[in-house]
């Protein structure tokens, strides 16, 4: 559903060229929900705003749904939905009514319109709020109206830029649940940027790491956790020498940390070792007080292969919004 190539973007600057996307391989199956991960100015929003036909690449291809993003924009923009970083309803506009207007562009008819528009305020506690402008809803209703604008058409390939920034708990948890629906009951294919690691964690099938405009690692959240950060054992005890050369003889290519007065292991995978660890330290009579065994978070992955945290600044400059051109919609018609 989603196959990107080289894809590449610059933009001018007074220094020079600024490359904002440096080579993008990216390929989505069907169903799959994929976060879209990195340090801020890493390029990710560039590339959502390329795959969305928004601002047209400098080099390189994707196509969405088998339809170039270049050439086939419009094919490509009557099959997807877009949550961007930015505020979709127009601020003099009442909430039903921008989602009614969305639905007809979408072709549904009146009263499908009205149903879909009605579903989507209940989905997203926008009951209430219907009649209101837009411009006088706070930043956190602003946001679960632009998430219910991109799912009015229940697209084929649904792109979600930070959907939860400003979102309180329990919307953030009603939007997951509507996206998994969605995979579930429709296979909607999903791109999402994040900066909440816990819910890239629980909610995508696989995570593409982007730092400096490339992806640098790509896998399930489980594997990259196993390849870049491993699991941490820690014994606490008071024979910390004795227990380390143990360790040692078990796991000879682990590494070891005794500097907090207790013997710390990394390993890809604690409980491949965990038993024969514990029968050969108490072959040599270490005694334990504790033993603890930490999972790696996505965040020791981003420490790992970036050296930065997922919220820190990349080393690329902001780059400059694009206004996109217009799709022609679909007539409206009464049905």
């Amino acid at each position: 559903m989603i196959a990107a190539h080289g894809l590449a973007r610059s933009f001018k600057a007074r220094s020079g060229e600024v490359a904002a996307v440096r080579g993008i391989d990216l390929e989505v199956g069907a169903g799959q929900v994929v976060g879209l991960l990195g340090p801020n100015g890493a390029g990710k929003t560039t590339t959502v705003r390329m795959l969305t036909t928004l601002l047209d690449p400098s080099s390189g291809s994707a196509r969405i749904a088998g339809f170039d993003i270049v050439t086939e924009r419009e094919e490509v923009r009557r099959r997807i939905g877009l949550v961007g970083q930015g505020g979709s309803a127009g601020a003099e506009h009442r909430v039903i009514d921008e989602l009614r207007i969305q639905a007809r562009l979408h072709g549904l008819d009146k009263r499908q319109a009205a149903d879909r528009a009605a579903r989507l305020c209940a989905d997203f506690g926008l009951e209430g709020l219907e009649n209101r402008l837009a411009k006088t809803l706070s930043g956190g209703q602003l946001r679960r109206v632009d998430i219910a604008l991109g799912l009015v058409a229940r697209p084929k390939v649904l792109f979600l830029d930070e959907p939860t920034a400003g979102l309180d708990p329990q919307t953030r948890v009603a939007l997951w649940d509507h996206v998994r629906a969605l995979r579930t009951e429709h296979g909607v294919t999903v791109l999402l940027t994040t900066h909440h690691l816990d819910e890239a964690d629980q909610v995508c099938d696989r995570i593409a790491i982007v730092d400096r405009g490339r992806i640098i690692a790509d896998d399930t959240p489980e594997s990259l956790k196993d390849a870049s950060a491993g699991d941490t054992v820690v014994l606490s005890t008071e024979q910390v020498g004795d227990a380390a050369r143990a360790v040692a003889r078990v796991v000879p290519e682990g590494r070891l940390d005794t500097s907090a007065g207790t013997v710390q292991l990394r390993v890809v995978e604690a409980r491949s070792v965990l038993a024969a660890l514990l029968r050969e330290l108490d072959r040599d009579g270490v005694e334990l007080s504790s033993v603890t065994v930490k999972r790696p978070s996505l965040e020791d992955v981003f420490l790992a292969l970036t050296g930065r945290a997922v919220g820190d600044e990349g080393d690329l400059p902001a780059v400059p919004t694009a206004t996109p051109e217009p799709a022609r919609a679909p007539a409206l018609e009464e049905r």
